[in-house]
């Protein structure tokens, strides 16, 4: 009785080996070709793909080395493919910067704008380096209060793959703050709270200020003066719930509203002076001290008995607690 496999003719059997070592053959990557590259070697361009000869074609794998090559910020386009049994790899070249130049700039110098941009000429162009230094400038601009200041980044190509970088600059007025408002506060006026920031608001007088101009750092530094003015009042629960700076609509001025939460005022429980010193008696240094059990707390107050005692002449230190 013959078996199965003597039942199937011989030319099936031959086609079904042969279909199977030519597809194993073709699923493999006998070569990996480069096309398009000038300046960067072929070996660094094969350093950044996961893909070797030998290893099958896998999509997902192809796809990664597409990522990875852009990912290098050295090329404007890349193609990965298939040709047959080899892997093709197209790239075009990102060109080489010949010169960084600005226009439009008067507030800021030229030497000030490349420092802050950090590209250099004969370096090779890339989108997201522009866009970066695009909003750096912006950024400058806006610590000088101009909040209406626009960069445009134009490329002039030139021959041999090259070009020049120009970053058109328009600097805008400088954006006041018109008006600075205060929610929560019962205990001190508006003006009182005023007096105690760093930011003020413009006045036609102000010549030569630039406080009045809207910083994102001063307004942080504004929260910290706002608290230590209520903790040198008494108000050691004082929070500053929000502080929203707000451009007009015509991005002429700013408008800045702290909303905060006072609590109630602290006073000063029993005074207890201790020494730890043998030879110092705490009662020699207690007319050093001009705050007695009722009156409000004052951090300011405390800090500053705190000091005449370490600076009596005894070469002591004290710890208030």
């Amino acid at each position: 009785m013959l078996n199965m496999y003597q039942k199937i003719p011989l030319f099936i059997l031959l086609l079904l080996v042969l279909g199977t070592k030519l597809a194993g053959a073709i699923e493999s990557i006998k070569s990996i070709r480069i096309e398009g590259n000038q300046r960067i070697e072929s070996e660094t361009i094969l350093a950044y793909v996961p893909l070797k000869e030998g290893d099958p074609f896998d999509p997902e794998r192809i796809d990664q080395s597409l990522k990875e090559l852009f990912a290098t910020g050295y090329f404007t386009d890349v193609s990965v493919s298939r040709s047959g049994d080899a892997l093709l790899i197209k790239v075009v070249e990102n060109p080489i910067m010949n010169r960084i130049v600005f226009e439009g700039n008067s507030k800021l110098q030229d030497d000030k704008l490349k420092e802050e941009v950090q590209l250099q000429p004969r370096e090779a162009f890339s989108r997201t380096k522009v866009q970066a230094a695009q909003q750096r400038i912006l950024e400058i601009y806006r610590r000088m209060g101009r909040f209406n200041a626009t960069v445009e980044p134009k490329i002039i190509k030139l021959d041999e793959n090259r070009v020049d970088l120009v970053f058109e600059i328009n600097e805008g007025e400088v954006t006041y703050v018109r008006k600075i408002n205060f929610i929560g506060n019962k205990k001190f006026s508006s003006r009182k709270l005023q007096a105690s920031l760093l930011t003020k608001e413009t006045r036609w007088y102000r010549f030569f200020a630039s406080d009045d101009t809207y910083d994102p750092d001063r307004l942080a530094a504004d929260q910290q003066a706002l608290r230590q003015f209520y903790f040198d009042n008494g108000y050691a629960d004082f929070r500053v719930i929000s502080a929203v700076a707000e451009l007009s609509p015509d991005h002429k001025d700013f408008y800045i509203t702290f909303t905060v939460e006072e609590g109630e005022p602290y006073k000063i429980g029993k005074v207890n002076l201790i020494s730890k010193i043998a030879k110092i008696d705490p009662k020699t240094l207690e007319p050093l001290i001009d705050f007695r059990e009722g009156d409000g707390f004052s951090s300011k107050q405390v800090e500053k008995n705190h000091r005449k005692i370490n600076e009596c002449g005894w070469g002591i230190r004290v710890c208030v607690c």
